[in-house]
């Protein structure tokens, strides 16, 4: 009987050990999006990534671009979608570019409905203007500090995510929305509104897939070959195809190998910003 109670009690302590062994990696995309519509775009593509990987993903996502962002400052996430770390003091954290969206470029802009009586930037001062929220890279600070260089003083306003900005817009709680043009065709395909864009900002590489220094490298690896590799599945293009579909994108972006020299644009940036953007 002592002999069966230890074997039995080995076992169940393996089975544990090898529980405890099998990583549970956070991954946190950037809220570009709402949350139902940020995990209705992600839950399908990660929980693919894991399969074929044998790596488990798991979302992780804040009520707002800053909330998750918070996470990822607080290096409780391992991989992340993200431009919100490309400042000089976040750098120092040691996050691993290792793959984007293959993408067209991204361009920030301030825009109105397209029957607003507003033609110019120059026209919003002193007006409310809705931005997703103050880490928001392309959708706010670009425009922002756009509008800061024209002397166009205006009154913001963030709405959490991108959706909410841009209902702000339609509702007439603000003149105009910051945004990026991919997020604004996005939100006229799936909603059907129209927009005048005022101003068109400079490229800039779409989101990055990062990773932390915590993550061993042939995890990182498995990981990142099976993001590269979903186009090339039928399943997993139909898993992007669907995805794409579910936020308004016009094509199915599928992800391809990068590195931090694709992000020069964004580095650059910060080096002119005003420093309250910083």
């Amino acid at each position: 009987m002592l002999v069966r109670l230890a074997t039995v009690i080995a076992l169940v302590l393996g089975i544990a050990t090898a529980h405890a062994d099998e990583a549970v990696y956070r991954f946190s995309p950037v809220n570009q999006w709402d949350i139902n519509k940020t995990a209705a775009y992600w839950n399908p593509i990660i929980q693919y990534v894991s399969e074929k990987s044998g790596v488990k993903l798991q979302l992780k996502i804040g009520r707002t671009s800053a909330d998750t962002t918070s996470y990822v400052l607080a290096q409780e996430v391992e991989f992340v979608f993200t431009n919100h770390l490309f400042s000089p003091e976040r750098e120092s954290l040691g996050w691993k570019v290792f793959g984007r969206r293959n993408a067209p470029p991204l361009r920030g802009q301030i825009a109105v409905p397209a029957d607003s009586p507003i033609t110019r930037v120059e026209e919003l001062k002193g007006q409310e203007v809705a931005f997703a929220g103050p880490e928001a890279f392309i959708g706010y600070k670009v425009p922002y500090a756009y509008l800061i260089s024209k002397g166009v003083d205006v009154k913001t306003v963030f709405g959490g995510n991108q959706n909410a900005a841009m209902a702000q817009l339609f509702a007439g709680k603000a003149k105009a929305v910051g945004s990026n043009s991919m997020l604004v065709e996005g939100y006229a395909n799936r909603e059907g509104k129209k927009f005048r864009v005022l101003w068109t900002s400079e490229p800039y590489h779409d989101l990055a897939l990062m990773a932390s220094g915590r993550v061993p490298d042939k995890d990182l690896k498995a990981v990142s070959a099976a993001f590269f590799g979903m186009h090339k599945d039928p399943r997993g293009m139909e898993i992007l195809h669907r995805a794409s579909q579910e936020v308004g994108l016009n094509s199915d972006a599928y992800f391809i190998p990068a590195s931090g020299a694709d992000y020069v644009s964004y580095r650059k940036f910060y080096q002119s910003a005003p420093a309250t953007l910083r």
